[in-house]
């Protein structure tokens, strides 16, 4: 058994699209839009792992606080420490909030956390 995708809400579809691809080399699919529910998604996926779904609606708001229960963060594995500090560093310069620097962490993993623009963790470890 194995997890098939996780999907989340975005507010901009198409940014979000361009984030997933240009920075984790993710290939996204033909949009899906559901006319009658305003409904639109991409599928994108990853040389290896599970997809991940963008998905917008017309009647779902972005969450501001993102203390709740349910999904708290993903991880993409890039390959090695210098690809952790080499990715975070990018997306630092390109303007998005480093929450967690480069580490090895108590578990042993060796990760950094960044925020989308839509405010979603995204942990990046070896």
């Amino acid at each position: 058994m194995r997890i098939e995708h996780i999907a989340i809400w975005v507010s901009d579809l198409e940014r979000s699209k361009k984030f997933y691809c240009q920075y984790f080399g993710g290939k996204a699919s033909e949009l899906y839009h559901n006319q009658t529910t305003d409904f639109m998604s991409y599928f994108i996926r990853f040389e290896e792992g599970a997809r991940l779904e963008i998905m917008k609606r017309p009647d779902v708001s972005s969450l501001k606080e993102h203390t709740h229960l349910g999904l708290a963060h993903f991880t993409f594995s890039v390959g090695s420490k210098d690809d952790v500090i080499a990715l975070t560093e990018q997306l630092r310069l390109d303007g998005f909030k480093v929450k967690s620097e480069p580490r090895t962490t108590g578990d042993g993993y060796f990760e950094s956390v960044v925020l989308d623009f839509e405010g979603n963790e995204i942990e990046i470890t070896l």
